[in-house]
Formats: structure tokens, C-alpha cells, sequence
């Protein structure tokens, strides 16, 4: 399978580069900065570009079967996500893809029916912002004609290690017997490269977690 792969550069975007290189698939990465991606492999493309520009997408999309993001922006640049959302469903539909995976945020999940997790009171305030960043292209990617599959990680993502063994929701929290909700990048990445050879999820939200 031929996927590119947006937001490369970021911790969620190498993991998915590896992940998916990991599974045989052909991969392609989109890049502003090509030097942020120290990985090498021979089934591995690195273009030059930036998503937000015109044609960026489409042009480094053709002749793939899939896009998975992870594009992500700092707290107080939120306002970037809606756009790029956009622009990839533009991307797609100009590159003739209709599989889009997406990393997206963990803000909207639930804890409790009707109570979104970036609505409860132990959610940092300074990244609000970014949460509703995150709310707002979910969607517009939900909205869109593609067969997407919208990604949330536990509450608490962090480098680890790849075990394969994790537990999938849809749209509440995942927490373990403690309370506690974190995934490893790696399982988050794992899960999604999943969804991309078994599909379950078209046009859906899923989530991991411990």
C-alpha cells in the first residue's frame, strides 16, 4: 500500500512513518523542513513542501492509496488546523484519494455521556484553545465525502515502546482500572496502521488507551 503521510516531522508523524514502514507499506512524507525526519529506508519518499500551500497535497498524494495525518500545531496557533483540515480534504479529492486516516486530538472524547473530557475541570485551561481547534476540524472532516477514520489518543500520549496491546473505544475515554488514560505514540501509531489494513472505523471515530 502507498500512503503519504502529513506532519511527518512531529513525535505522532515519525511514529507513523515507522509504523507504517514497519508493515511494508511505500510511504511518502511531505515536508517543509525535510532535515526534522532522520529516517532513512528505501521504501521511504521525502518531498519538499508546505501542506498549507497550493497543491502541496495533491501533488505529493497522487498515486497513493491512502493519507494518514498527524499535521498538529503549538498552543496558541490552533487556528491553523481548520485550515489544514481543508486543504487535505481538497488535497485528497484533487489526488483522487478517498482514504484519510487522521490523528487527530482527544478534547472531544467523553467522559461521561454528553460531557466532553476539554469541558471538565481538571483540563488545562491554556490548552483549551487548541482543543477547540482540534473540535472544529473534526468536523470538518466528519462533514467531508472521503472515507476518513478520525484517530483521538488517550488523554496522556508519550514516547514509549510498541507493544500491541491496547484497548479500542469510539467515543468515551479509554482509562484503565485507576482512572488513569495514556497510550505510547507508538501503540497510537500501531492502532492506526490497523485501521489502515483492516478497516472498522470508515467514516468514525475510534480511540485507544491502556
Amino acid at each position: 500500500m502507498k500512503v503519504l503521510v502529513l506532519g511527518a516531522d512531529g513525535a505522532i508523524g515519525r511514529g507513523l512513518v515507522k509504523e507504517a514502514l514497519y508493515r511494508k507499506c511505500e510511504v511518502t512524507a511531505l515536508l517543509r523542513e525535510p532535515s526534522r525526519l532522520h529516517e532513512e529506508h528505501a521504501a521511504l519518499t521525502i518531498r519538499t513542501g508546505d501542506l498549507l500551500g497550493p497543491g502541496a497535497i495533491a501533488a505529493a498524494a497522487a498515486g497513493c492509496d491512502a493519507i494518514l495525518t498527524a499535521f498538529g500545531s503549538e498552543p496558541g496557533e490552533g487556528s491553523l488546523l481548520p485550515e489544514a483540515a481543508r486543504l487535505i480534504i481538497e488535497g485528497a479529492h484533487a489526488a483522487g484519494v478517498t482514504r484519510l486516516i487522521v490523528a487527530g486530538g482527544s478534547g472531544t472524547l467523553l467522559t461521561a455521556p454528553g460531557v466532553r473530557l476539554m469541558d471538565s475541570p481538571e483540563y488545562p485551561q491554556e490548552l483549551l484553545p487548541l482543543a477547540q481547534a482540534h473540535a472544529e476540524a473534526y468536523e470538518i472532516f466528519a462533514q467531508s465525502d472521503l472515507d476518513w477514520t478520525y484517530a483521538s489518543p488517550a488523554a496522556w500520549i508519550e514516547p514509549g515502546r510498541r507493544t500491541g496491546n491496547f484497548r479500542v473505544g469510539m467515543s468515551l475515554l479509554v482509562t484503565d482500572d485507576e482512572g488513569h488514560s495514556r497510550i505510547s505514540i507508538e501503540d497510537f501509531a500501531a492502532a492506526i496502521v490497523d485501521e489502515l489494513d483492516d478497516p472498522n472505523f470508515i467514516r468514525a471515530r475510534f480511540t485507544v488507551g491502556y
